[in-house]
């Protein structure tokens, strides 16, 4: 086997360890909060936009304007989110966190954060070093912009059509 090749296999199969863990660590998190994964995938939507409308979420799920509606109400009833009139288009609602699912979608990232901090454990300060200098050459390689490389507040995510929620 080439260098190349051992490096795409060595690649695929840090993705599938580092997706699976992430993937269980996130789950597990859904679980112990007693939420879907979608309704998880609603708070960090609203986290990263601050505030939204429900076609906005069921369009960044994949979900019609009424499933998003229903599940948005779950989450209002946990006193996750608020939904106020738009002063803009009183027909359309505003979705923000409360306070708690700021505090749920904290929880989650922080969860994940402590897989990290476990498998930073389990290196020497030298295999650390390599890590990171590895890591930097593939993010620098990526042509993928990384927010949090430059220290900067990741910017709030916007769909490809704007649209006013009805």
């Amino acid at each position: 086997m080439d260098n190349r090749e051992q490096f795409i296999d060595t690649l695929r199969e840090w993705t599938e360890v580092f997706m699976s863990a992430s993937m269980g660590t996130f789950l597990q998190f859904a679980k112990e909060q007693g939420l879907s994964v979608p309704q998880i995938g609603a708070l960090f939507h609203i986290n990263s936009r601050g505030t939204c409308g429900v076609s906005d979420i069921g369009d960044d799920l994949g979900v019609t304007s009424a499933a998003a509606s229903q599940m948005l109400e779950r989450l209002v009833q946990n006193g996750l989110v608020e939904r106020s009139e738009d002063p803009n288009d009183r027909r359309a609602k505003q979705i923000v966190l409360t306070e708690r699912g700021h505090r749920v979608v904290r929880g989650s990232m922080e969860a994940r954060q402590r897989w990290f901090a476990a498998l930073a454990d389990g290196l020497s300060p030298h295999e650390r070093d390599l890590a990171v200098a590895s890591l930097r050459t593939l993010v620098a390689h990526s042509g993928a912009s990384s927010p949090s490389s430059k220290h900067a507040p990741a910017q709030p995510r916007r769909n490809a059509k704007e649209h006013p929620d009805r």
